[in-house]
Protein backbone atom coordinates (compact mmCIF):
# COMPACT_ATOMS: atom_id res chain seq x y z
CA UNK A 1 0.00 0.00 0.00
CA UNK A 2 1.56 3.83 -1.05
CA UNK A 3 1.72 6.05 1.52
CA UNK A 4 -1.10 7.96 -0.73
CA UNK A 5 -3.61 5.08 -0.08
CA UNK A 6 -2.15 4.75 3.95
CA UNK A 7 -3.40 9.05 4.37
CA UNK A 8 -6.93 8.45 2.51
CA UNK A 9 -7.24 4.99 4.45
CA UNK A 10 -6.50 7.09 7.71
CA UNK A 11 -8.66 10.17 6.08
CA UNK A 12 -11.65 8.07 6.54
CA UNK A 13 -11.64 7.97 10.32
CA UNK A 14 -13.39 11.74 11.11
CA UNK A 15 -16.44 10.03 9.30
CA UNK A 16 -16.57 6.84 10.30
CA UNK A 17 -16.09 8.78 13.63
CA UNK A 18 -19.65 11.02 13.16
CA UNK A 19 -21.34 7.63 11.92
CA UNK A 20 -20.65 5.10 15.34
CA UNK A 21 -21.26 8.65 17.44
CA UNK A 22 -24.89 8.59 16.48
CA UNK A 23 -25.12 5.46 16.00
CA UNK A 24 -23.95 4.77 19.58
CA UNK A 25 -24.56 8.20 21.12
CA UNK A 26 -20.97 7.53 23.00
CA UNK A 27 -17.67 9.32 21.50
CA UNK A 28 -16.17 6.96 23.41
CA UNK A 29 -17.69 3.74 22.18
CA UNK A 30 -17.75 5.55 18.71
CA UNK A 31 -13.88 5.66 18.87
CA UNK A 32 -12.95 1.79 20.29
CA UNK A 33 -15.78 0.65 16.87
CA UNK A 34 -13.35 2.58 14.91
CA UNK A 35 -10.71 1.90 15.98
CA UNK A 36 -11.60 -2.14 16.41
CA UNK A 37 -12.73 -1.47 12.12
CA UNK A 38 -9.37 -0.30 11.23
CA UNK A 39 -7.30 -3.30 13.49
CA UNK A 40 -9.08 -5.47 11.37
CA UNK A 41 -8.33 -3.70 8.22
CA UNK A 42 -5.14 -3.99 8.94
CA UNK A 43 -5.21 -7.91 9.82
CA UNK A 44 -5.61 -8.22 6.36
CA UNK A 45 -2.96 -9.65 4.15
CA UNK A 46 -1.57 -7.13 1.66
CA UNK A 47 -3.33 -9.29 -0.97
CA UNK A 48 -7.01 -9.22 0.48
CA UNK A 49 -6.60 -5.49 1.02
CA UNK A 50 -6.24 -4.88 -2.58
CA UNK A 51 -8.44 -6.68 -3.26
CA UNK A 52 -10.98 -4.41 -1.78
CA UNK A 53 -12.25 -1.87 -4.25
CA UNK A 54 -13.02 0.99 -2.19
CA UNK A 55 -11.38 0.69 1.56
CA UNK A 56 -14.04 3.10 2.45
CA UNK A 57 -16.99 0.99 2.14
CA UNK A 58 -15.13 -1.70 3.36
CA UNK A 59 -14.46 0.18 6.69
CA UNK A 60 -18.04 1.77 6.88
CA UNK A 61 -19.58 -1.55 6.43
CA UNK A 62 -17.15 -3.16 9.49
CA UNK A 63 -17.68 -0.27 11.85
CA UNK A 64 -21.34 -0.57 11.36
CA UNK A 65 -21.29 -3.91 12.30
CA UNK A 66 -19.61 -3.58 15.03
CA UNK A 67 -21.86 -0.89 15.99
CA UNK A 68 -24.79 -2.79 15.73
CA UNK A 69 -22.93 -5.41 18.19
CA UNK A 70 -22.57 -2.88 20.44
CA UNK A 71 -25.91 -1.18 20.68
CA UNK A 72 -27.33 -4.89 21.26
CA UNK A 73 -25.11 -5.45 24.55
CA UNK A 74 -25.52 -1.50 25.20
CA UNK A 75 -29.56 -2.27 25.50
CA UNK A 76 -28.82 -4.84 28.21
CA UNK A 77 -26.42 -2.80 30.07
CA UNK A 78 -28.52 0.73 30.25
CA UNK A 79 -31.46 -1.39 31.88
CA UNK A 80 -28.78 -2.23 34.85
CA UNK A 81 -27.97 1.68 34.20
CA UNK A 82 -28.86 4.00 37.47
CA UNK A 83 -30.95 6.91 36.78
CA UNK A 84 -31.82 8.37 33.34
CA UNK A 85 -29.20 7.46 30.44
CA UNK A 86 -28.18 10.60 28.61
CA UNK A 87 -25.94 10.41 25.14
CA UNK A 88 -22.37 11.17 25.56
CA UNK A 89 -22.35 15.21 25.07
CA UNK A 90 -19.88 16.73 22.41
CA UNK A 91 -17.92 19.73 22.85
CA UNK A 92 -17.85 21.93 19.88
CA UNK A 93 -15.27 21.74 17.23
CA UNK A 94 -15.68 17.62 17.83
CA UNK A 95 -15.30 16.15 14.02
CA UNK A 96 -18.67 14.74 13.43
CA UNK A 97 -17.96 13.28 9.76
CA UNK A 98 -20.03 14.04 7.05
CA UNK A 99 -20.34 14.59 3.23
CA UNK A 100 -21.47 16.70 0.48
CA UNK A 101 -24.15 17.09 -1.53
CA UNK A 102 -27.68 18.77 -1.11
CA UNK A 103 -30.32 16.94 1.23
CA UNK A 104 -33.81 16.06 0.32
CA UNK A 105 -35.98 17.56 2.44
CA UNK A 106 -37.32 14.99 4.51
CA UNK A 107 -33.51 13.70 5.38
CA UNK A 108 -31.65 14.52 8.71
CA UNK A 109 -28.94 17.81 8.58
CA UNK A 110 -25.66 16.58 9.73
CA UNK A 111 -25.67 19.70 12.65
CA UNK A 112 -29.17 18.70 13.50
CA UNK A 113 -27.94 14.91 13.85
CA UNK A 114 -25.50 15.43 16.67
CA UNK A 115 -28.43 17.47 18.39
CA UNK A 116 -29.34 15.94 21.94
CA UNK A 117 -33.19 16.18 21.24
CA UNK A 118 -32.28 13.81 18.23
CA UNK A 119 -29.92 11.74 19.74
CA UNK A 120 -32.65 10.49 22.62
CA UNK A 121 -34.76 9.67 20.14
CA UNK A 122 -32.50 7.31 18.13
CA UNK A 123 -32.15 5.74 22.14
CA UNK A 124 -36.05 4.87 21.65
CA UNK A 125 -35.04 2.86 17.98
CA UNK A 126 -33.78 -1.17 17.86
CA UNK A 127 -30.50 -1.26 16.91
CA UNK A 128 -31.08 -2.44 13.47
CA UNK A 129 -33.86 0.64 13.00
CA UNK A 130 -31.00 3.27 14.00
CA UNK A 131 -28.51 1.69 12.08
CA UNK A 132 -30.73 1.99 8.66
CA UNK A 133 -31.99 5.27 9.54
CA UNK A 134 -28.78 7.09 10.15
CA UNK A 135 -26.93 5.44 7.71
CA UNK A 136 -29.66 6.21 4.98
CA UNK A 137 -30.90 9.36 6.23
CA UNK A 138 -27.95 11.20 7.68
CA UNK A 139 -25.61 10.04 5.32
CA UNK A 140 -26.77 9.03 2.62
CA UNK A 141 -25.81 5.58 2.14
CA UNK A 142 -28.15 3.21 -0.12
CA UNK A 143 -30.46 0.48 0.97
CA UNK A 144 -28.35 -2.47 -0.48
CA UNK A 145 -25.22 -1.14 1.22
CA UNK A 146 -27.20 -1.06 4.63
CA UNK A 147 -28.44 -4.46 4.06
CA UNK A 148 -25.00 -5.95 3.89
CA UNK A 149 -24.65 -4.66 7.39
CA UNK A 150 -27.58 -5.54 9.24
CA UNK A 151 -28.19 -8.65 7.61
CA UNK A 152 -31.46 -7.72 6.44
CA UNK A 153 -32.87 -7.21 2.46
CA UNK A 154 -32.91 -3.70 0.96
CA UNK A 155 -37.34 -3.28 0.79
CA UNK A 156 -36.77 -4.07 5.06
CA UNK A 157 -34.21 -1.92 5.78
CA UNK A 158 -35.97 0.30 4.14
CA UNK A 159 -39.18 -0.07 6.47
CA UNK A 160 -36.80 0.19 9.62
CA UNK A 161 -35.42 3.17 8.04
CA UNK A 162 -39.08 4.35 7.86
CA UNK A 163 -40.37 3.38 10.93
CA UNK A 164 -37.40 5.36 12.46
CA UNK A 165 -38.41 8.07 10.62
CA UNK A 166 -42.00 8.56 11.73
CA UNK A 167 -40.23 8.04 15.49
CA UNK A 168 -37.97 11.49 14.19
CA UNK A 169 -41.34 13.29 13.07
CA UNK A 170 -43.45 12.57 15.66
CA UNK A 171 -41.02 14.46 18.16
CA UNK A 172 -40.25 17.54 15.29
CA UNK A 173 -43.59 17.97 16.08
CA UNK A 174 -43.57 18.99 19.84
CA UNK A 175 -41.52 21.72 18.49
CA UNK A 176 -41.96 25.12 16.45
CA UNK A 177 -38.96 26.15 13.80
CA UNK A 178 -35.79 26.15 15.46
CA UNK A 179 -34.85 29.83 16.74
CA UNK A 180 -31.83 31.49 15.20
CA UNK A 181 -28.95 30.44 17.01
CA UNK A 182 -28.32 34.21 18.72
CA UNK A 183 -31.69 34.22 20.12
CA UNK A 184 -31.06 30.67 21.76
CA UNK A 185 -27.64 31.67 22.72
CA UNK A 186 -29.66 34.54 24.36
CA UNK A 187 -32.09 32.31 26.25
CA UNK A 188 -30.01 30.10 27.66
CA UNK A 189 -27.72 33.40 28.64
CA UNK A 190 -30.93 34.59 30.74
CA UNK A 191 -31.40 30.99 32.08
CA UNK A 192 -27.84 30.99 33.05
CA UNK A 193 -28.13 34.50 34.93
CA UNK A 194 -31.43 33.34 36.65
CA UNK A 195 -29.55 30.50 37.41
CA UNK A 196 -26.68 32.07 39.39
CA UNK A 197 -28.59 34.67 40.81
CA UNK A 198 -30.79 31.44 42.39
CA UNK A 199 -34.26 34.09 40.99
CA UNK A 200 -36.84 30.97 41.12
CA UNK A 201 -39.76 33.37 39.31
CA UNK A 202 -36.75 34.49 36.24
CA UNK A 203 -36.05 30.90 35.60
CA UNK A 204 -39.71 29.80 35.84
CA UNK A 205 -40.31 32.29 33.55
CA UNK A 206 -37.93 31.21 31.21
CA UNK A 207 -39.57 27.34 30.81
CA UNK A 208 -42.38 26.02 29.10
CA UNK A 209 -44.95 25.18 31.97
CA UNK A 210 -44.86 21.37 30.95
CA UNK A 211 -40.43 21.88 30.66
CA UNK A 212 -38.65 18.58 31.64
CA UNK A 213 -35.16 18.19 32.81
CA UNK A 214 -33.45 14.69 32.66
CA UNK A 215 -29.94 14.38 34.49
CA UNK A 216 -27.75 11.74 34.17
CA UNK A 217 -25.15 10.85 36.81
CA UNK A 218 -24.05 7.08 36.58
CA UNK A 219 -24.46 6.14 39.76
CA UNK A 220 -21.69 8.12 40.30
CA UNK A 221 -22.65 11.68 41.33
CA UNK A 222 -25.91 12.70 42.94
CA UNK A 223 -28.16 13.88 40.94
CA UNK A 224 -32.26 13.86 40.62
CA UNK A 225 -32.61 9.74 39.75
CA UNK A 226 -35.88 10.45 37.78
CA UNK A 227 -36.73 13.29 35.15
CA UNK A 228 -37.95 16.45 37.05
CA UNK A 229 -41.28 17.71 35.19
CA UNK A 230 -42.65 21.45 35.29
CA UNK A 231 -41.10 24.64 35.30
CA UNK A 232 -41.82 25.51 38.75
CA UNK A 233 -40.10 22.10 39.78
CA UNK A 234 -37.43 22.43 37.57
CA UNK A 235 -36.83 26.48 38.91
CA UNK A 236 -36.83 25.09 42.28
CA UNK A 237 -34.29 22.47 41.98
CA UNK A 238 -31.73 24.56 40.14
CA UNK A 239 -31.89 26.99 42.60
CA UNK A 240 -31.37 24.22 45.41
CA UNK A 241 -28.65 23.15 43.57
CA UNK A 242 -27.04 26.86 43.38
CA UNK A 243 -27.65 27.19 47.07
CA UNK A 244 -25.69 24.10 47.75
CA UNK A 245 -22.65 25.35 45.78
CA UNK A 246 -22.18 28.91 46.14
CA UNK A 247 -19.05 28.45 44.03
CA UNK A 248 -20.30 26.98 41.39
CA UNK A 249 -19.31 28.22 37.98
CA UNK A 250 -21.13 28.85 35.20
CA UNK A 251 -20.15 28.95 31.74
CA UNK A 252 -21.54 29.48 28.18
CA UNK A 253 -20.60 26.68 25.66
CA UNK A 254 -22.01 25.24 22.56
CA UNK A 255 -23.18 21.65 23.49
CA UNK A 256 -23.62 19.17 20.08
CA UNK A 257 -23.88 21.90 18.17
CA UNK A 258 -26.11 24.20 19.61
CA UNK A 259 -25.88 26.87 22.66
CA UNK A 260 -25.79 24.86 26.47
CA UNK A 261 -23.71 25.87 29.38
CA UNK A 262 -20.84 23.68 31.46
CA UNK A 263 -20.51 24.00 35.07
CA UNK A 264 -17.05 23.10 36.31
CA UNK A 265 -15.52 22.60 39.71
CA UNK A 266 -11.91 23.51 40.54
CA UNK A 267 -10.14 22.92 36.89
CA UNK A 268 -12.65 19.93 36.60
CA UNK A 269 -16.26 19.99 34.23
CA UNK A 270 -18.55 18.42 36.45
CA UNK A 271 -22.13 19.36 34.35
CA UNK A 272 -22.84 19.87 30.60
CA UNK A 273 -26.49 21.31 29.58
CA UNK A 274 -28.27 21.10 26.71
CA UNK A 275 -31.38 22.54 25.80
CA UNK A 276 -33.94 21.82 23.38
CA UNK A 277 -36.27 25.20 22.84
CA UNK A 278 -39.91 26.27 21.50
CA UNK A 279 -40.27 29.95 20.94
CA UNK A 280 -39.01 31.97 24.08
CA UNK A 281 -39.34 29.07 26.51
CA UNK A 282 -36.95 26.18 27.52
CA UNK A 283 -38.62 23.02 26.81
CA UNK A 284 -36.29 20.56 27.85
CA UNK A 285 -32.64 20.56 29.64
CA UNK A 286 -30.23 17.58 29.63
CA UNK A 287 -27.78 17.93 32.34
CA UNK A 288 -24.91 14.90 31.91
CA UNK A 289 -23.11 14.41 34.96
CA UNK A 290 -21.71 10.95 34.68
CA UNK A 291 -17.85 12.11 34.81
CA UNK A 292 -17.24 9.28 32.24
CA UNK A 293 -19.18 10.88 29.81
CA UNK A 294 -17.08 14.25 30.23
CA UNK A 295 -13.68 13.10 29.57
CA UNK A 296 -14.05 15.08 26.30
CA UNK A 297 -14.68 18.43 28.11
CA UNK A 298 -12.31 20.76 29.07
CA UNK A 299 -13.16 24.50 30.32
CA UNK A 300 -9.69 26.18 30.02
CA UNK A 301 -8.73 30.02 31.04
CA UNK A 302 -11.58 30.40 33.57
CA UNK A 303 -11.57 31.57 37.11
CA UNK A 304 -12.11 28.46 39.61
CA UNK A 305 -15.08 27.28 41.01
CA UNK A 306 -16.27 25.69 44.11
CA UNK A 307 -19.19 22.69 44.75
CA UNK A 308 -20.44 20.58 42.16
CA UNK A 309 -23.44 21.60 39.67
CA UNK A 310 -26.61 19.76 38.68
Amino acid sequence: MSIQDSGAIAGERPRLTGIAYRLLGSLTEAEDAVQEAYARWYALTPARRAAVEVPGAWLTTVAGRICLDVLGSARVRRERYVGAWIPEPLPDGTEWGGGGGADPADRVALDESVGMAFLVVLESMTPAERVAFVLHDVFRYPFPEIAGIVGRTPAACRQLAASARRRVRADRARTTAALPEAEQALLVRRFKEAWEAKDIGAVVGLLDPDAVMTADGGGLVGTALRPVAGARRIAEYFVFVAGKAPGLVLSEHRVNGRPGLVARHGDTVVTVAAFDLDGDRVTRIWAVRNPEKLTAWTVPGEGPGAAQGS
